[in-house]
């Protein structure tokens, strides 16, 4: 986990701190449409799976590598950062969903390396507004949220009741990272009706080969057991572990799942809430 801080630490300060070698095989190209012709066949299991890539907005490593990816991933976009909206474009001219990836307070580490304008608890109810309803202007086609960090802000129930009434006023869904196991959201959001989904794996909390490659596994044996799955990884220090590990592993995947859109696991009534069992990741401390 001190790895984990370590790369929060310098996500914003630099585009990060680990190679890896991808090679070109690895990356399928996608069709000249614009990356809206995937073909999805489903897998024999019935189950469907929706990634989304969090930390977009700083050209970290591996972001062209995961929107090259030939499956519909969600692009999770940090807003006020140099390239939060050039990416977002990106993103949605490739035809990927973009969601606004809010930084929010963590329980461990120093807010401030969360970047500009971070959703904390020590703020007023009308500073919390105002930077949630900034951060959606900021990052252009956000048609949901999740939380960036926010260990300690997601279990904080003032915080989470101001930012998802914001949510609710713009239209927009949240998707609970689940940083946290004291996470608040999902009562919050069922009480005002928003819709939610919840993570249910972190590819790549510790940045290595090995690590990402056995949680590819772990969503391997997912997909055979539950109908439906909801998977995390990031560009910065491990973009290019990560997005040639889903590369490399696409084509196994497709014969036993489909891959999604993160808003095709919404339900068509709007209040949405589903208890889940713990977010499988390979440490689960709490600190994000």
């Amino acid at each position: 986990m001190k790895k984990s801080l370590r790369w929060r630490k310098r996500l914003l300060i630099r585009g990060g701190i680990r190679l890896a070698t991808v090679t070109a095989a690895a990356v399928f190209a996608l069709s000249a449409a614009g990356g809206r012709a995937w073909a999805e066949e489903g897998g024999a299991t019935g189950s469907v799976v929706a990634i989304v890539i969090d930390d977009f907005g700083n050209r970290m490593k591996g972001t062209d590598e995961m929107l090259r990816l030939p499956i519909p991933i969600t692009a999770a976009v940090m807003p006020f950062l140099p390239t939060s909206r050039a990416d977002a474009e990106a993103a949605h001219a490739k035809g990927r969903e973009v969601i606004v990836h809010l930084p929010m307070e963590p329980v461990r580490g120093k807010a401030s390396w969360l970047g500009p304008r971070a959703i904390l608890t020590s703020l007023s109810d009308e500073e919390i507004r105002l930077r949630t309803e900034a951060a959606i202007a900021d990052v252009p086609h956000a048609v949901g949220m999740n939380n960036h960090m926010g260990s300690r802000a997601t279990a904080d129930e003032r915080v989470m009741r101001i930012v998802l009434q914001v949510c609710k006023e713009r239209g927009l869904f949240f998707l609970d990272s689940r940083t946290s196991h004291k996470s608040v959201v999902p009562r919050i959001a069922q009480e005002l009706g928003v819709p939610l989904l919840q993570n249910d794996l972190f590819l790549d909390d510790v940045y290595t080969d090995r690590h990402v490659a056995g949680q590819v596994a772990l969503l391997k044996e997912r997909v055979r057991k539950h109908e439906r799955t909801v998977v995390i990884g990031h560009v910065g220090p491990p973009g290019l572990i990560t997005s040639g590990q889903l590369a490399s592993s696409i084509p196994a995947l497709r014969a036993e799942t489909k891959f999604v859109r993160l808003s095709e696991l919404l339900p068509p009534q709007t209040p949405y809430s589903v208890p889940v069992p713990p977010v499988e990741r390979g440490d689960k401390s709490t600190s994000r």
